[in-house]
C-alpha cells in the first residue's frame, strides 16, 4: 500500500503529534530551533501524512558551517522507516537548501548508526571525518543525562 504524503515547514502546532520523535525536552529543543526557523536561521521540515500528521521530521542549520546546510535532527516515524520517507525528507532539505543559493549539505551520523549512514552514502554522501557529540538525553523517569557519542561527518555537494 502506497503512502501519499507531502513536505512543509514543521510548526509549533505539531509537536504534540510529533512525540514518536523523542521526549518532552527532545521537543522543547524543536521547538526552539523552530524560532530559529522563524528568525531565517535554520529550517524545520515536516513530511505529513493526508491527515496534515508528521511522521518523518529534520532540521537544516544554516549557522553551522559556511556555505552549506546541516542537516541535524533527521527522524522518522518507527513504524514507517525503509519506505522512503527519510530519503524525501533529505532530498527536500537539499532543496531548501539550493533554494538559499548553497551548494553542499552536511550532516553528523552516529558511528553505531550503520542503517542511517547507508542511507546517507546511497544519497551520495561522503565521509570526511569524525568528531565526539553530546546532548541532553531524558530517561523515562523525566531525568536528564548528557549523553556522549561519536559521530562521522559526511558531506554532499548539490
Amino acid at each position: 500500500m502506497a503512502l501519499t504524503v507531502s513536505v512543509r515547514d514543521l510548526l509549533p502546532g505539531d509537536l504534540p503529534a510529533c512525540t514518536w520523535s523523542g521526549s518532552a525536552t527532545h521537543l522543547r529543543y524543536v521547538e526552539h530551533e523552530l524560532a530559529r526557523a522563524a528568525a531565517g536561521e535554520a529550517d524545520y521540515l515536516a513530511v505529513c501524512t493526508p491527515a496534515d500528521l508528521p511522521v518523518a521530521i529534520g532540521g537544516i542549520d544554516y549557522r553551522v558551517s559556511e556555505g552549506a546546510g546541516y542537516l541535524w535532527q533527521l527522524t522518522v516515524l518507527p513504524a514507517l522507516r525503509s519506505r522512503g520517507l527519510g530519503t524525501l525528507l533529505i532530498r527536500a532539505a537539499e532543496q531548501r537548501i539550493r533554494s538559499r543559493g548553497l551548494h553542499r549539505a552536511e550532516l553528523a551520523v552516529e558511528e553505531d548508526n550503520p542503517r542511517a549512514r547507508a542511507l546517507y552514502e546511497r544519497l551520495g554522501y561522503a565521509a570526511y571525518g569524525r568528531k565526539p557529540d553530546a546532548w541532553d538525553e531524558e530517561a523515562p523517569d523525566g531525568s536528564v543525562r548528557r549523553y556522549h557519542t561519536m559521530c562521522t561527518l559526511m558531506r554532499k555537494d548539490l
